[in-house]
């Protein structure tokens, strides 16, 4: 535990680190901060600060950046999450308020959002297929030998596929079909698809196997496709300092190009919480030179996904905390 003087201080060279990129000395902190601390007081809390791990010092000045557990104790007990103008709280509830006809029009709308305000790289995904819950399974006979399926979830996503078969199917058959996959399947998660064929057979069925399994293979084969992500403001990345190292660059862009990656860092937090992760925090060695923050985007009580930012570990968490706090009340009023 540190005290409130100690906290202060560190708040102020925390802010004051995120608004310049620069060591920050104690001058900067009389200067800037109206503490009302002496000079030498602020140094020597700097070094105390220091020397319990929340600050360090760089090896081209006298001043101090804040370090990993510095940035945790700020996210945790510093941080200010109304840091939104109303000018922001106007823009993000125009831009939501926008009419979609598909919910993932609305996941990309936010995700826009967010990075336009707070100027970071943002990123979504949508929920994990196999948990939403199927609301219908429709067959539609568009030839003798080939069937659009479409499946609708209690999400509102919407998967349609087509499939060949090498024997003709009747509108009696597609009718036994329709029938058939709602009785086995409506109510229940999505990876229920991949039950056993055996289970999907009435003993009073007259057509062949052939029939049911390249159904059964195809609608497996469209739910594993890869999620859809969202990426917005890639490009704001490189207008920061820490982007100026190579390494950091070309790691930077590994990650928004590798699918798992992205999805991984989407996936890992909690249900209700907006969730910060800083460096080493990330549980992947491409991840440790970057902060996380994420949500879960909801519509009322459905889980759509989850939207993120990737940015420097010297990020705003102020203003990218309180911005995503606020979409997320304005998504989750929406029905």
């Amino acid at each position: 535990m540190i005290d409130d003087r100690k906290k202060k201080v560190l708040q102020a060279i925390i802010e004051e680190y995120i608004n310049t990129a620069e060591p920050v000395s104690s001058k900067a902190i009389v200067e800037n901060y109206g503490l009302n601390y002496s000079s030498a007081t602020i140094r020597n809390e700097m070094a105390s600060l220091e020397k319990e791990g929340l600050l360090e010092k760089t090896h081209t000045s006298s001043g101090r950046i804040p370090s990993e557990k510095g940035y945790r104790l700020y996210v945790n007990e510093l941080v200010k999450d109304d840091d939104i103008s109303l000018e922001e709280i106007k823009y993000i509830s125009s831009k939501l308020e926008t009419k979609v006809n598909e919910i993932e029009d609305l996941t990309k709308i936010a995700t826009s959002t967010i990075s336009e305000v707070t100027h970071y790289t943002t990123v979504s995904i949508g929920p994990n297929v196999n948990y939403q819950i199927i609301k219908e399974i429709k067959f539609i006979l568009l030839g003798n030998r080939m069937l659009m399926a479409v499946i609708l979830t209690d999400t509102g996503m919407v998967k349609e596929t087509i499939i060949k078969f090498d024997e003709d199917i009747t509108d009696k058959q597609v009718e036994t079909l329709n029938y058939m996959f709602n009785n086995k399947l409506k109510g229940e998660p999505i990876e229920k698809i991949d039950r056993p064929l055996e289970e999907y057979l009435f003993d009073e069925m007259t057509y062949s196997v052939k029939v049911i399994k390249p159904i059964i293979e195809q609608l497996k084969k469209v739910i594993a496709e890869d999620d859809t992500i969202y990426l917005e403001g890639a490009n704001k990345a490189f207008e920061l300092p820490e982007f100026n190292s190579l390494e950091v660059a070309k790691n930077f862009i590994n990650i928004l190009d590798t699918k798992e990656l992205v999805s991984d860092m989407l996936n890992s937090g909690f249900a209700q919480d907006i969730n910060v992760y800083i460096g080493d925090e990330n549980e992947k060695d491409e991840l440790k030179d970057f902060s996380i923050v994420t949500f879960k985007h909801k519509v009322g009580d459905k889980d759509l996904g989850t939207i993120g930012i990737i940015g420097p570990k010297r990020m705003d968490y102020s203003k990218v905390i309180s911005v995503m706090k606020y979409v997320s009340k304005k998504l989750n009023e929406k029905k």
